[in-house]
Order: structure tokens, then sequence, then C-alpha cells
């Protein structure tokens, strides 16, 4: 599994796309935080990060198909696949390999945004005046949801030869269980069951950690998620027929 992390991490990192996917990133959300009037946060008033939090999932919605859609569709396409199977790994360390890959990559593209924390701490008054748990907590949840998304997209990446189908479809079902439960939920035709309904939605549970409230039952649900998809991915690739 270690072979097949460090093999991801490195071809990720020696292409032009990583770089131009991490800079779109920091720099879009940078924007966001920094400079847009409509959502800066020097406009505001409140030593908070809300921006960072409300915009950063739709951010990620991009970002993290993007850098799962090669996963397992170039190996299709360049016909490797047969080749990485006869290696001495199982299934699930090959697909946990490339899965943590992703991970450290969304990892890189969140370290450098805690410099946004420090300095909204520095530009409190009193300095220091900022919600410290309620931060942990959203960023502990903007790590959890692009975990799922990651698992959706080494899911979607397992489907198809062609990555843009992956991006595409990682992409469409991010969007789906992100805001199609809530939006569902919304309709009024559910009575007591919109509640049961906007539960599925990760939304739920991620506004549930940006309030600061680490609840177990919301851990519980971004695990299961992940193990739900990455299980889905596992099936795909059980068929071996590419």
């Amino acid at each position: 599994m270690k072979e097949i992390f460090f093999k991801e991490v490195n071809a990720f990192l020696s292409s032009l796309i990583a770089y131009i996917v991490l800079s779109v990133f920091l720099i879009g959300v940078g924007l966001l935080v920094w400079v847009f009037p409509e959502t800066s946060v020097l406009n505001y008033g409140y030593a908070d990060l809300e921006t960072l939090f409300s915009f950063g999932p739709y951010v990620l919605l991009f970002l993290i198909p993007a850098i799962t859609m090669r996963l397992f569709a170039e190996e299709r396409k360049a016909g490797t696949m047969e080749l990485l199977f006869t290696r001495p790994l199982t299934d699930w360390q090959i697909i946990l390999g490339k899965y943590f890959s992703s991970l450290f990559l969304l990892l890189l593209a969140l370290l450098p945004t805690l410099l946004y924390y420090y300095s909204v701490y520095e530009l409190g008054n009193p300095v220091g005046n900022i919600d410290t748990a309620g931060f942990a907590g959203s960023y502990l949840g903007l790590f959890l949801l692009g975990a799922v998304f990651a698992a959706i997209g080494v899911f979607a990446s397992s489907l198809t030869e062609n990555q843009i189908v992956a991006f595409l479809v990682a992409l469409f079902l991010c969007f789906l269980l992100y805001t199609g439960f809530a939006s569902l939920a919304a309709i009024d035709v559910w009575g007591t069951g919109a509640y049961i309904i906007q539960q599925l939605g990760i939304v739920y549970h991620y506004d549930a950690l940006s309030r600061g409230l680490i609840d177990s039952r919301n851990l519980v649900y971004f695990l299961s998620v992940i193990l739900l998809m990455l299980s889905f991915t596992k099936l795909v690739l059980s068929s071996r027929k590419w």
C-alpha cells in the first residue's frame, strides 16, 4: 500500500495539473476570504472565517474530482490495470493506497489556509478574539467533507478510462450528496420525514461540525459514506472487466 501511495503522490506532483489545481484552489479561496467585498472577512467586522467554511465546500467540489480523476482511469487507459493487480497486494491495499494519496493532496491544499486563522487571530480586537473551538470543528468538517469527496472520486475513477468522464461523474455525485438531500427535504411534501431526508445529506452534518459541535453521530456519518464509496470501488475492481 505504501508503494501505491508514494507512486500516486509523486505522479501527481510531477504533473503540471497538480500545481494548476492547487493554485486555483488557494487563489480562489483567498479571493473569497480577503478580496471580494461581498465575502471579505475584512468587511465583516467580526473575527471569524465563515467565508472559508461556507464557500470552501464548493471549491472542493471541483478540486477533489480533479485530483482523483486519474487514479484508476489512467491505469485503465494505459492498459496497466492487470499489471497493477499482479502485484503482491490485495484490492483493498491498492484502493487505500490511492485513496490515502488523495487525502494527502487534500491536506496539502488545506494546510496553507491555516494562515487565515493566524491572520484573523491577530486582527481580532482584542488579539485572539476568535472562536477557536468553532474554527477547529469547521476545519475538521471541511477535511471530512473533502475525504468523502475523495472516496466518491476514487469510485468514479474506477468506472471509466476517460479522466474527463471520471471528473464529471465525481462532480455530479459530490454535488448530489452535498446539497441534493437538503434540496429534496426542502420540498413541502414530506412532513416529518423531511428531517430524516435532510440527515442523509452531507450539508446537515457539515453544518453541525461547523458550529463546533463534534458529535460522534456526525463522525460516524462521514466515515460510513467513505467506507460505502470505497466498497463500491472494490466491487467494480473485483469484476476485473477491463
